[in-house]
């Protein structure tokens, strides 16, 4: 019965041109070997996606395929269904129809789920089909917890304001149950939101939520003033930090499973005139592993920036400002030079993420353990990859240009505005012009600039005047016709209405090459080396943020806003 079946799919997919005779033939060639399904073989071999097989088993079977990813879902229908039970069956509500319940499910045969369903809802159940990865993330973004916030929030017992030195009446607040299940539920609906950061500002009359989605902070919602000392006491006891203390700043972390994610949380409170601001720094551990060729680096620069740090020593720096992505770029190199035969030693505030066959050193200033203390310490391990998580003063900055000088490959981050400029500013720092000249062979700005969301981004055309006062090139666009696109307003359900989902990064990679080791050793500004390495091919931060505009990654008011 099975060889029949899998050849009706392979007749259907013919006729639907979704696969050609000599691509079924070879994957029912596998199927027969390896006794896999038609429809696995046909996707690991990447002639097939998992949304086209699985709206061509829909029809088999005669049952609707939806595309969650671009579907409108009722909010109202999502919540009748439990999370957990939701994500054992693969199943997600998406709306009412004739009193009946729309469900998408990605195995709609399962009659056990929709007995299931059917007890839980109360209601008639009406299965259509939509891919496993389609609805996870529904899951992710309408079914966030089984707890409701408003029931939340009515149940916080605090007074309006606790007296300063109350400690156990702090205590006592933030571990009653409800306070417990609101820091959770925060925390869950940032992470399942992608958000990197999220900020509790108390005010006058209300305590703000925002989350740090692709850079930019949205506010969630506004909740009661009298939930803030518990909310901060709680998120203190988590990160270890003194809960009594509320004039000065203080600085904590914690971890903890989101899903199937392991997260670790940073977190930072702020004495304000409403009370204490905490800002939570959410590190995906999995996020932060990216392969050099995912990036973001268009092909030129990214051979200049993987021949630098290939050679057995010299020193390759990556500059930005905070959060535009340069231990993400410098762990994806150290995924490349981490073999058995080298010893790769890092010291970094924090260690982001655990690498293994690195030896990762966590800076601890309360006890001396600074970046120069740590470099000196481990020089005498015998390195041969050492990574500078920051070069933050004089000492530091020599002593990684000495060490590359020494024979050790030095992968560090710096804060300057651009490529041209670290030059200059290590020389600032103390360190020899010569030194540095003979010493770094490559530098790398970047930035974190939001990608269009690919489902409703729409097509744009814009004044030639207008492109050339913003240096778009022009020039180029003559003799072909350049399509350029920009967000939706309003976006879509993908997107949640951003019109972006996602980042990319946007680099300038400096080549150290004679002549600007000229320029450096005679103390040249960094507008001078900045000049001189254009003439020489480097393209500028604007310039690569433009070919990702021609190629419709993202639009030119977004390089504009992330780029000077």
């Amino acid at each position: 019965m099975e060889k029949p079946r899998q050849e009706r799919l392979g007749q259907l997919l013919l006729e639907k041109n979704l696969i050609t005779d000599d691509q079924l033939k070879e994957a029912l060639s596998e199927h027969e070997d390896t006794g896999k399904s038609l429809g696995r073989v046909l996707i690991e071999k990447g002639m097939l996606t998992e949304g086209q097989l699985t709206s061509v088993l829909a029809e088999q079977i005669g049952i609707k395929y939806i595309d969650l990813d671009s579907y409108q879902i009722d909010p109202a229908a999502a919540v009748l269904v439990d999370g957990n039970l939701a994500r054992r069956y693969s199943v997600m509500p998406i709306e009412f129809e004739d009193g009946k319940l729309v469900v998408a499910m990605s195995d709609p045969t399962n009659v056990f789920a929709l007995d299931d369903l059917r007890i839980m809802t109360g209601m008639e159940i009406l299965p259509v089909v939509s891919t496993r990865d389609e609805i996870n993330a529904a899951i992710d973004r309408y079914i966030h917890t089984d707890v409701d916030l408003e029931e939340v929030l009515e149940e916080v017992p605090l007074p309006e304001e606790v007296e300063e030195g109350e400690t156990e009446e702090l205590k006592e607040a933030a571990g009653e149950a409800p306070i417990v299940k609101y820091v959770n539920l925060i925390i869950d609906e940032a992470v399942n939101e992608n958000a990197s950061d999220v900020h509790i500002e108390p005010g006058e009359k209300d305590v703000r939520i925002r989350y740090r989605v692709d850079g930019v902070l949205h506010e969630v919602r506004k909740s009661p003033k009298r939930i803030h000392p518990g909310l901060v006491s709680r998120i203190k006891i988590l990160a270890n930090m003194n809960i009594a203390e509320r004039r000065v700043p203080q600085d904590g972390r914690f971890a903890m499973t989101v899903g199937s994610k392991f997260i670790d949380l940073r977190v930072a409170s702020l004495p304000t005139v409403y009370g204490e601001k905490i800002v939570l720094r959410i590190l995906d551990r999995s996020s932060i592993l990216m392969k050099l060729e995912d990036l973001g680096m268009e092909p030129e620069p990214l051979e200049v920036f993987k021949n630098a740090f290939r050679r057995p020593y010299g020193t390759v720096i990556v500059t930005g400002p905070t959060g535009c992505g340069k231990t993400t770029t410098l762990y994806a190199a150290l995924a490349e030079l981490n073999k058995r035969e080298v010893n790769v030693i890092t010291v970094e505030d924090p260690v982001e993420y655990q690498m293994a066959g690195c030896n990762q050193v966590q800076v601890n200033a309360k006890v001396g353990l600074t970046f120069a203390a740590s470099l000196r310490s481990i020089l005498r391990c015998d390195p041969d990859i050492v990574m500078i998580g920051e070069v933050r003063d004089p000492e530091s900055a020599k002593m990684a240009i000495e060490s590359a000088l020494t024979g050790h490959m030095v992968l560090c981050t710096l804060h300057t505005n651009d490529a041209p400029a670290a030059m200059t500013r290590m020389t600032e720092m103390g360190v020899e012009p010569f030194l540095i000249s003979s010493a770094v062979d490559a530098v790398v700005s970047q930035r974190l600039a939001r990608k269009l969301c690919k489902r409703c981004k729409e097509e744009t055309t814009y004044d030639a005047e207008y492109l050339e006062s913003v240096g778009f090139p022009v020039d180029e666009m003559k003799d072909e016709k350049v399509v350029l696109y920009r967000a939706k307003k309003g976006g879509c359900p993908f997107c949640a209405g951003t019109g972006f989902r996602g980042r990319i990064g946007v680099f300038e990679v400096l080549h150290v090459d004679e002549e600007i080791e000229k320029l450096v050793v005679s103390l040249a500004t960094a507008r001078e080396i900045g000049n001189e390495a254009r003439k020489r091919g480097m393209k500028t931060l604007r310039q690569d943020g433009f070919i990702k505009v021609k190629n419709g990654i993202t639009s030119i008011e977004e390089i504009l806003r992330v780029i000077m």
